[in-house]
């Protein structure tokens, strides 16, 4: 899981940034839109509201230990 940046902001929300999130065995990607200002604690409550309220929780978590993921 990673964040891409520096996109033009758009919709309603002026989403210019999205959590990509890559299943490891299917090999399936989720984008998740989001702010690039976003802190640790809305990024966890992205996740838990896409990702494990949905799927699960996995079992490992692979990042580049960016201190939104650190903090």
């Amino acid at each position: 899981m990673d964040w891409v940046t520096g996109l033009v902001p758009g919709g309603k929300e002026s989403f210019n940034a999205f959590l990509a999130i890559a299943y490891r065995y299917s090999k399936g990607l989720r984008c998740l839109p989001c702010h690039r200002e976003d802190t640790a604690m809305d990024t966890a409550l992205l996740f838990w509201n896409n990702i494990i309220s949905t799927c699960g929780l996995p079992k490992t978590i692979i990042s580049d230990r960016d201190p939104k993921f650190t903090s």
